[in-house]
């Protein structure tokens, strides 16, 4: 037992030296000692570890107070990379966009693709394409239109996607470790990081992508809220009689979405509902939905947003949670 908390301590002291040397990048070991608040002699094995990982690199020497020079140390970026893969329709055209990004979210190569959504072979030949250029990419995060239950994709409305085990089928071919995460959610938690607000909010993002059926996301005091099988938020599975692949009339797509919010609101109360259309302006809503809260007033409503960044917030989204999974598990440190 002594053994296995002496290497969780270890652990735990290696992710405080990184974090601060992420934030950082460059410091001396006596620096490094007062921000993680650790002695020096703690930080010189941890660093001649991260050095000889090639994690941290030694960097030049600097004056020290009349003193014997220090050596500094510069935190290495480009040890960790991720791929990160979106899929959504843009101008009305299946497309595929993937990135390669550092540990500091530097975008080193950005490709958009106009293709068929999951496409087997030229999914995979993309993906050959970037980890050939970038061996160090440890992790691929991948963005779907759609919902997987134990590992299948059950819900989506894109037939290439449909009863598809992805990331198990990546993971198995490639060997790397793969992040799978709904369109609607990462938009939400992409918005949320961008955000100067405190923790403790709810926050729901609604997603209405032309001619496809619609989605929301909840973020609740900085967690994604997925529900069983991560199917909370699949509104179009609500009881209301609306063809979502058809052209809806402005005035049944804003009934609907007074619906919505007003369903939204009952069960949730969030402080911010963030809308991702383009079917309606925001002045063309406004009074809709001021006739609507006086026939069905609540004690309180949320603030509505109508943004029209969804992929750009998909995209935030998707290398935010990405790097996530390079962090250290330290609870599932393996028995040692």
């Amino acid at each position: 037992m002594k053994k296995i908390s002496t290497h969780l301590i270890k652990e735990i002291n290696l992710s405080n030296v990184r974090r601060v040397m992420k934030d950082i990048e460059v410091g001396t070991k006596p620096q490094i000692a007062e921000l993680t608040q650790l002695s020096v002699v703690t930080i010189n094995s941890l660093i001649k570890e991260l050095v000889e990982q090639g994690e941290i690199a030694e960097d030049k020497m600097i004056p020290s107070n009349g003193g014997r020079p220090a050596l500094t140390y510069r935190y290495n970026y480009n040890f960790s990379m991720a791929l990160v893969i979106y899929m959504n329709v843009k101008q009305g055209k299946d497309t595929t966009s993937a990135s390669v990004i550092n540990l500091r979210e530097d975008i080193l190569e950005k490709k958009e693709y106009h293709m068929p959504i999951f496409e087997h072979e030229s999914f995979y030949e993309m993906i050959d394409y970037y980890l050939a250029r970038y061996p160090a990419i440890k992790v691929i995060g991948v963005g779907i239109p759609g919902q997987a239950i134990d590992g299948q994709i059950i819900v989506s409305s894109h037939p290439n996607l449909q009863g598809v085990r992805m990331s198990e089928d990546i993971q198995s071919h490639f060997g790397i470790p793969v992040v799978l995460e709904n369109d609607i959610n990462a938009a939400i938690t992409g918005y949320y990081v961008q955000q100067d607000s405190p923790q403790e909010q709810c926050i729901v993002g609604m997603y209405f992508p032309e001619k496809y059926c619609p989605g929301m996301g909840i973020h609740l005091n900085g967690q994604l809220i997925k529900g069983k099988h991560g199917m909370a938020g699949e509104i179009k599975f609500l009881p209301i009689n609306i063809d979502w692949e058809s052209d809806l009339s402005k005035d049944t797509f804003i009934e609907t979405l007074c619906h919505l919010v007003q369903t939204t609101n009952a069960i949730l109360a969030p402080q911010q509902i963030i809308m991702y259309q383009s079917y309606i302006q925001e002045e063309e809503w406004a009074p809709y939905w001021e006739a609507y809260q006086v026939k069905r007033a609540m004690p309180s409503y949320p603030e509505l947003i109508f943004l029209d960044s969804f992929h750009d917030d998909f995209e935030i989204g998707m290398k935010w949670l990405t790097l996530k999974a390079l962090e250290p598990f330290l609870s599932h440190i393996p028995n040692i």
